[in-house]
Parts: structure tokens; C-alpha cells; sequence
């Protein structure tokens, strides 16, 4: 998507892996009993790697029905909000629509008193639609000015109220396939959950110990970039600051041509600066907490709602999500990256953490895990999705 981004080399990435090594063991090892014990005799087993990215697909896959679940339950507050209000507005709107229509009902009285058969007045209380009150032209013809005001507040009333029952209706019908939408993605990380925790009840301990081999081999790998890239970027500031020493500024280019970006983009301007130091605070001040699927805060969060919270320190509003907070700044490339910045994985963007530098970042990983500092090569470099500037 973004220009610094590599290209994907089949066989090297392994897939969504965002687990401490005792979780993403027990379920690597359980997925590998259970395959070995459907193959047939002779058949070879499946390798560590093969089964751990099936893993990491299925916790993926609950991650990406929280986010779905998380913009379900925004939508959802949203409407019910939107129907109070348009039930309370049609409220109010038909006690006025029975007073206009008392007052209506007062000439029609008053003339019935006097002999006059049906009274004028009468005919817009049996009207039922506001068409038919204006089909009595002939009718408001033999009106005084008094009666004639009753019935344009009756009309406007009664058209004011139609209009406010039909939207009530629309939103409710709304609000009613939202909370279907909410149940179904609920349900969905709910089953992916189950699944993970019945896959745990199996392991055993010689598994455990391979796979947690296999992810410390990975950490290391994840700490070498980081520290490669923490490099890339005290280069570029030192270049910078001789540049502007020389007065030229930084020069056109002098930005990685690597694979982590390929132009210079401006630093960020000093309040941007002021503002990250206050969401890396909060997010820090976080670190420990567990995470939980849809939460926000203070006890635990998701990777989302630990963005948005942590911005929301600094006194930038972002959207709940991470399909809407990837749109909610300026991208950069990764060899740009400053402190604050989102860093935003996998296509489908599912997954983001705030980056405190250094290749470093803060994040709410996954169920079964607490908000931690971690490399953003944690899953390897081509699961970097993109990097956003707050706007």
C-alpha cells in the first residue's frame, strides 16, 4: 500500500503471531496433535511453522471481528442515541398536535352551538393526512382569520409529527439490524476465544518447550531490526542537524533508499512533538494492563482502544477503530517513524501500536497477554502495514 513496504516472499513470514511463547506453544502443539492423530499412518506431520501460522490465523481472525465488533457496538451507541432523540422529538411534537387539534376542536364546538351543522372546523379534525386538509380549499374559504391559523398549525403540526414517526421508524429499523451486526461479531470472537482456550487444555510440556525455542528465536530477530532501524534513524537526524548546520537544510534524498522507505519527510513540527510525549505517557502509564477484546479503558483495552485512548491523553480525537485511525493522520515511511506515530499491520488492519522509537512500540497484543513495549518487527518486517502521523 504504502512505497516502503516489501514485497511478500512466500515462506517467510509467519502469520499473525502476537502470543507470549506459552500461548502460542500450547496452541501450535495442540493443532499439531490434532492433525497428526487424523493422518493417516506414514503420512508426514506437519512442520512447527505450518501449524503455528494456522494458530496465528485463528487468533487474526478474532482480531479482526473485534475491530468489526468494535465499529458495530460505535454504530450502535450512535443510533439508539439518534432514536431517543427522535422519540422524545415526536413526543413533543404530538402533545402540540393535540393542543392545535383542542383548539380545533373548540370552534367545532362552539358551532355545532350555534345550529350549524357540521361546522366547518370539524372536517380538518376528520381529515387524516394533511393532503386531505389542504383538499378542503373551499372549506378555509368561509373561515374567519382566527380559524384559519388553527387549522395552518394543525396542518404544520400533524406534517412536523408524520415526518418525526417515519424517521423514529427508520432508525429503529436501523438500530435493530446494527445490533444483529453486533451480536454475529460478538459471537464470532467469542467462538475463536473458545477454541483457543480448548486448544490449551492439550499441551504438553516437550511442545511447550519447542515452540517457546522457536519464539524466542523470533524476539531476537524482531530486537535485531528494531535496533537496525533505530540506527537508520540516528543517521538521518545527524545528517539532518549537519545540514542545517551548513544552513542548507536537509538535503533532497538524504532519506533512507532502503527497504524501509525510499524520500525524506519533514519531521514533525514541535507541538506534534509535545502531543506525542503526552500519548507515549499515557500509554506507558498502561503497560501491565491486560488485554480484552472491545474494552477502552482504564482496566484493560484492545490495540484500538489503547490508540485512541492514549491520543486521546494528548487532546486528539481518534476514531475507534483501526480501519478508520489508519485514514485519520499522514502516512510516512517506516524509516520516518517518530515517537507517537501508529504503526498499523496487516492487510486487512487489524492490529496497530503506538511507536516510542528505537523500533520500538507500545501495544495491547492479544487476548491472553497485557499491554507491553515490543518491536514492531514482532511479526516480521512485511507485516508492517503503514505508519500514520496523527493529523
Amino acid at each position: 500500500m504504502a512505497s516502503h513496504r516489501k514485497s511478500r516472499t512466500p515462506g517467510t513470514r509467519v502469520a499473525g503471531i502476537r502470543t507470549p511463547a506459552l500461548a502460542t506453544a500450547a496452541l501450535t502443539s495442540v493443532a499439531l496433535l490434532s492433525q497428526t492423530a487424523e493422518a493417516a499412518p506414514g503420512e508426514d506431520r506437519p512442520s512447527l511453522e505450518e501449524v503455528e501460522k494456522k494458530v496465528g490465523d485463528l487468533y487474526r481472525q478474532a482480531e479482526s471481528a473485534t475491530e468489526k465488533y468494535n465499529a458495530a457496538k460505535e454504530k450502535t451507541g450512535k443510533q439508539r442515541k439518534r432514536v431517543d432523540t427522535l422519540l422524545d422529538d415526536v413526543a413533543k411534537r404530538t402533545q402540540k398536535l393535540n393542543e392545535a387539534r383542542s383548539e380545533l376542536g373548540s370552534y367545532a364546538a362552539a358551532q355545532y352551538r350555534t345550529g350549524a351543522g357540521m361546522p366547518d372546523t370539524a372536517t380538518f379534525l376528520l381529515a387524516e393526512t394533511p393532503q386531505d386538509i389542504f383538499d378542503q380549499r373551499q372549506v378555509l374559504d368561509r373561515m374567519t382569520g382566527r380559524q384559519k391559523a388553527a387549522v395552518d398549525d394543525y396542518v404544520t403540526q400533524q406534517t412536523e409529527t408524520m415526518k418525526k414517526r417515519q424517521e423514529a421508524t427508520e432508525s429503529l429499523r436501523t438500530l435493530t439490524e446494527t445490533q444483529g451486526d453486533l451480536k454475529t461479531a460478538k459471537a464470532i470472537v467469542q467462538k475463536k476465544l473458545a477454541d483457543a482456550r480448548e486448544l490449551l487444555s492439550k499441551l504438553t510440556a516437550e511442545e511447550k518447550a519447542r515452540l517457546a525455542a522457536i519464539e524466542k528465536r523470533k524476539q531476537e530477530e524482531a530486537a535485531r531490526k528494531a535496533a537496525e532501524l533505530a540506527r537508520q534513524q540516528a543517521e538521518q537526524e545527524q545528517a539532518r542537524e549537519e545540514a542545517a548546520q551548513q544552513g542548507g537544510g536537509a538535503s533532497e534524498g538524504s532519506g533512507s533508499t532502503g527497504s524501509t522507505g525510499s524520500t525524506e519527510t519533514p519531521p514533525a513540527d514541535s507541538s506534534y512533538g509535545t502531543k506525542a510525549e503526552k500519548a507515549m505517557a499515557f500509554a506507558r502509564a498502561q503497560i501491565g494492563k491486560p488485554y480484552v477484546w472491545g474494552a477502552t479503558g482504564p482496566g484493560s483495552y484492545d490495540c484500538s482502544g489503547l490508540t485512541q485512548a492514549a491520543w486521546k491523553a494528548a487532546g486528539v480525537s481518534l476514531p475507534r477503530t483501526t480501519y478508520d485511525q489508519v485514514n485519520a493522520g499522514t502516512t510516512v515511511p517506516v524509516s520516518q517513524a517518530q515517537p507517537g506515530d501508529l504503526v498499523f499491520f496487516y492487510d486487512d488492519v487489524t492490529h496497530v501500536g503506538i511507536y516510542i522509537g528505537n523500533g520500538m512500540m507500545i501495544h495491547a497484543p492479544k487476548p491472553g497477554t497485557y499491554v507491553r513495549e515490543e518491536s514492531i518487527y514482532y511479526d516480521g518486517d512485511s507485516a508492517i502495514h503503514s505508519i500514520v502521523r496523527p493529523a
